[in-house]
């Protein structure tokens, strides 16, 4: 399937790109001593024996909704060996297993990951690119895997930056607008494979269009929020994604710590729907199907904006997005 490339754009802006509400890479950017100095041996001693949470899987496309993968813990300075490795003399599942880091706060039910509490000595080497107020920080999250491990495609609802530090990494990205060709369970998509895709089974999907780039080291990729991303490690990889508050800090679900539930208001409207689908079951098909039709057609008058789709054809005729080079004290 045709995908289209990041061009560059010498104009680009901290202040374009965040109103824009589309992704864009920015390249070079001075991350730190992190870019140097974040080699497997220098990641192992800094770490130490912290243990972590990963993830372990026998197949590179690791998919969330089916759980193809096992929970595991390892000293982290032994999980980054494993991780930069391509057999593995030491392993879980299979001598050839894919590993995938994403840390967690320390109370992993109440408190979202911070780079300067799980790993302080690493986060000295990090300079986190100052895209928002102090106030609006959420999280910072390592996120270190395999080379060939692919992330199964979703959505956040909190903008984000996805800084590459070492390795490489393709990124392909859907638009919020083309949600209804990504079939969806949840914040995910069930289609796995999207370089092959079943057509029989998502005909649909051929619709949405895919935007396309690959991060080196001290590139900065921006995902707005409800921007569909699906990750693929060229090599092994080290990078750390920074999650902030761009709504109000009530918008959000306060018992959250990994920063991926729906907005208050937004699980309150789903909510309500399915109480008016529950409602439509008490109706013959044949009513069911006219109402549902008209509640249809009411929540596209309402909700559905002609100017998010006007402002991207115009801006963006030939589906491309923008880059650009930004560099940062550090």
């Amino acid at each position: 399937m045709a995908s289209d490339c990041l061009p560059t754009r010498a104009d680009l802006t901290l202040s374009v790109l965040t109103s824009q509400r589309r992704p864009a890479v920015l390249r070079a950017v001075r991350l730190g001593p992190c870019l140097e100095k974040w080699t497997v041996e220098y990641l192992g001693q800094k770490g130490g024996d912290k243990e972590v949470k990963i993830h372990v899987s026998t197949v590179p496309q690791m998919d969330f909704l089916h759980k193809n993968f096992a929970y595991k813990t390892l000293p982290f300075n032994e999980f980054v060996k494993r991780a930069s490795e391509r057999k593995h003399s030491d392993f879980f599942l299979c001598e050839d297993e894919s590993y995938y880091l994403r840390s967690l706060g320390e109370d992993v039910r109440r408190e979202p990951a911070d780079l300067s509490k799980q790993f302080p000595d690493l986060a000295e080497d990090f300079n986190i690119p100052q895209f928002f107020a102090a106030d609006q920080f959420f999280s910072s999250v390592f996120r270190i895997s395999s080379c060939g491990l692919q992330l199964w495609t979703h959505y956040d609802v909190m903008d984000n930056l996805l800084a590459q530090v070492t390795g490489m990494k393709r990124v392909v990205l859907y638009s919020p607008q083309d949600a209804l060709h990504l079939y969806l369970s949840g914040d995910k998509s069930e289609v796995l494979d999207i370089d092959s895709p079943d057509l029989k089974r998502f005909p649909e999907f051929v619709k949405a269009k895919r935007y396309e780039c690959v991060l080196e080291p001290g590139d900065l990729l921006f995902i707005p929020a409800l921007w569909f991303h699906n990750t693929l490690a060229l090599q092994f990889g080290v990078g750390v994604n920074v999650f902030w508050r761009h709504l109000p800090a009530d918008s959000y679900d306060k018992k959250d710590p990994y920063g991926n539930k729906d907005p208050v208001a937004a699980s309150r409207a789903l909510q309500a729907l399915e109480r008016a689908l529950h409602t439509l079951d008490e109706l013959p098909a044949d009513y069911r199907d006219f109402y549902g039709r008209r509640m249809i057609q009411r929540i596209q008058k309402r909700t559905y904006s002609d100017s998010l789709t006007r402002t991207a054809t115009r801006e963006d005729p030939d589906g491309t997005l923008p880059s650009s080079q930004l560099t940062k004290p550090g």
